[in-house]
C-alpha cells in the first residue's frame, strides 16, 4: 500500500550552523538511502521555502492568488516522500525515522485508490 509522509517542521527549528546542517541533510542521505535499498520509496523530494508558495482559490467563479503558505501556522510543509509498504505499521515505523520528526511532525496518510 502506498502512503504519503508530509514533514512539518517550524522554519526556526532549523540547524543554527552549517555543520548541524550538514549533520541532518547526512542523516536524511542515510534515511533514503535505506528506504531506496529496501525497494519501499516510490518518490521523494525537498520543498522550497514556504515564502515562495502561491495559494490558489475559487470562490463564486472568481480566481484568487495568495503568496505563502495556506495556513497561519508555525509548522510548515518541507519535504515529502512516498512510500509502498505492506501495512501502516511499517510506514508508522518508518515516519519514526525521519530526523526532522524529532522536532516537526510528520504527518501518515494512505494514498486513495484509483
Amino acid at each position: 500500500m502506498k502512503y504519503l509522509m508530509l514533514i512539518a517542521v517550524d522554519p526556526a527549528s532549523r540547524p543554527a550552523d552549517r555543520a548541524a546542517g550538514e549533520k541532518l541533510m547526512a542523516e536524511y542521505g542515510a534515511f533514503t538511502d535505506g528506504i531506496t535499498g529496501s525497494g519501499e520509496l516510490v518518490a521523494a523530494d525537498r520543498l522550497a521555502g514556504a515564502d515562495t508558495a502561491t495559494c490558489v482559490r475559487v470562490r463564486d467563479g472568481k480566481t484568487v492568488f495568495t503568496d505563502g503558505p495556506f495556513a497561519e501556522t508555525t509548522e510548515q510543509l518541507g519535504g515529502f516522500y512516498v512510500i509502498d509498504v505492506p501495512n501502516l505499521d511499517r510506514a508508522l515505523e518508518l515516519a519514526a525515522q525521519i530526523p526532522n520528526a524529532r522536532d516537526g511532525v510528520v504527518e501518515v496518510r494512505p494514498i486513495a485508490a484509483s
